[in-house]
């Protein structure tokens, strides 16, 4: 080799900026690790909030806008049908099935249950 070269101070970095840094490195353990998590306590007293909004201690909040979802009177089951003998909600046939062998008393009692008591004939 030639001399130059094997004489020459090369400056090198400690750490180059290609390699990941390794998290021992980057927090030693006597320091914290940078993240502290609040309590909601801690976060509702920092964001100052009024009275009369709703916020997550208050279960006051405004109606909805969108239209109130239908559900199956029977199974509980996203209802896009109603009979229009009982006016009772079902999702599927076979619950339109069971539905006409009801009898009048329990089509009652499961209107009632979605206070929408109707008088049937």
């Amino acid at each position: 080799m030639e001399p130059e070269v094997v004489n020459s101070e090369m400056a090198l970095l400690a750490v180059l900026p290609f390699k990941r840094i390794q998290m021992s490195d980057k927090y030693p353990k006597a320091q914290s690790r940078g993240r502290h998590w609040k309590h909601l306590k801690q976060i509702l007293q920092a964001e100052n909030f009024l009275e009369n909004e709703p916020n997550y201690l208050s279960i006051e909040s405004p109606p909805s806008m969108y239209p109130p979802k239908k559900f199956c009177d029977v199974t509980g089951f996203k209802a896009p049908y109603v009979d229009p003998r009982t006016s009772l909600r079902y999702a599927s046939p076979d619950v339109l099935k069971c539905i006409r062998y009801l009898p009048n008393e329990y089509v009652q009692r499961y209107l009632s249950l979605r206070n929408a008591a109707i008088v049937l004939k």
